[in-house]
């Protein structure tokens, strides 16, 4: 940050004498009886470099800058450690009980939160076309997305997404490994 000011400072100067060299100052010229001046005899212009300033830091703005970024990001990663992950039968978007209670949990971290806004993450099996398992993950956000609305959390704060199977969280190739990947995840995106 202090760089990043200082940096500033010297282009804003620099720019400053660039632009009041360049300038061309106009002479009045009063008729005094005597002949004009020719152009060689001009008296040189005359330019002042000007001093930098110390920029004067307000430390306590810093800080409490610093203390409330810190407190957004606390909070952030309190929200997200309290967002459950909800998993789905195969082939299925329909919420399951345990789903739902796992709705239930994270709409009531989010009632608490109520600045961050959360990203729901589609996923599916490795089983399937690509083209089938986007449009199934999105489904699958998309109920989820509308249970929380029905929970009292505004539309605002949630957005969905379908990766289909590009994302699996266990990369096994039997019934184990599947059950992990058709979720939806949950993730704190901003406030």
């Amino acid at each position: 940050m202090r760089r990043h000011a200082a940096g500033v400072m010297m282009v804003s100067g620099c720019l400053l004498l660039m632009v009041s060299g360049c300038a061309k100052n106009e002479m009045v010229k009063k008729d005094t009886g005597m002949s004009p001046v020719s152009a060689s005899a001009k008296p040189p212009v005359k330019t002042e470099l000007v001093k930098e300033q110390p920029v004067k830091k307000d430390t306590a703005s810093q800080s409490s800058m610093k203390e409330s970024a810190m407190q957004t990001s606390a909070r952030a990663s309190q929200l997200q450690a309290a967002l459950q992950t909800i998993y789905f039968d195969f082939d299925s978007y329909k919420l399951s009980d345990a789903a739902r209670a796992s709705l239930v949990n994270n709409a009531e971290s989010l009632k608490k939160d109520a600045v961050d806004k959360v990203r729901i993450e589609g996923n599916c099996d490795e089983r399937g076309s690509d083209e089938y398992n986007l449009a199934l993950g999105e489904r699958r956000a998309k109920a989820a997305m509308q249970y929380l609305i029905t929970m009292g959390i505004p539309a605002d704060r949630l957005t969905f997404i379908s990766y289909g199977k590009e994302k699996p969280v266990d990369p096994g190739h039997d019934d184990a490994a599947w059950a992990k990947n058709r979720r939806d995840d949950f993730i704190v995106v901003s406030k």
